[in-house]
């Protein structure tokens, strides 16, 4: 299903309310390793980009294996993305996305020669929206427990990008 442009609001405001992704990449013999990654934009368009130093080991993954996954958490909700990473090193980009927290990141500051952009080029999602406060999800879910169902909190699909 392709995604409508209610299920890319629902996207943006995930990635928007959580800031930070576990960013997925696939290492020598298939082993699997997750690192935190803040987003740089949150007005999601189908790319997200993060702030990596170049050389490191996950970009020297992502050159051996361009799939990744960057999962979000948030009250909004859970949201998984897969795509095709790439390291950039546009220093137009680099500029417009610098900020000071960025800086903490790299000893040099925005002149530091490690300094390179992460760019996922998203090609499906999976959201679970969660369509309520939170205090009211756990009471469902405090219900379903006790009555033996499963509780309602909120919408899960998948959708291309």
């Amino acid at each position: 299903m392709n995604a409508t442009d209610d299920d890319i609001a629902t996207i943006g405001a995930i990635i928007s309310s959580a800031k930070i992704a576990l960013l997925t990449t696939q290492g020598e013999g298939g082993a699997l390793h997750s690192r935190p990654l803040r987003v740089q934009e949150q007005d999601f368009d189908g790319t997200l980009w993060f702030f990596t130093q170049e050389p490191s080991e996950k970009t020297e993954e992502i050159a051996a294996h361009p799939q990744v996954n960057a999962s979000f958490e948030s009250g909004k909700g859970y949201l998984s993305i897969a795509g095709t990473a790439s390291v950039v090193r546009d220093e137009a980009k680099i500029d417009e996305l610098w900020s000071k927290a960025v800086e903490a990141w790299f000893p040099e500051g925005r002149e530091d020669p490690t300094v390179a952009l992460l760019k996922i080029d998203a090609e499906s999602a999976e959201i679970w929206s969660v369509d309520e406060p939170r205090p009211v999800t756990l009471l469902k879910i405090a219900k379903a427990v006790v009555t033996g169902t499963q509780p309602d909190v909120g919408d899960n699909k998948t959708v291309e990008l």
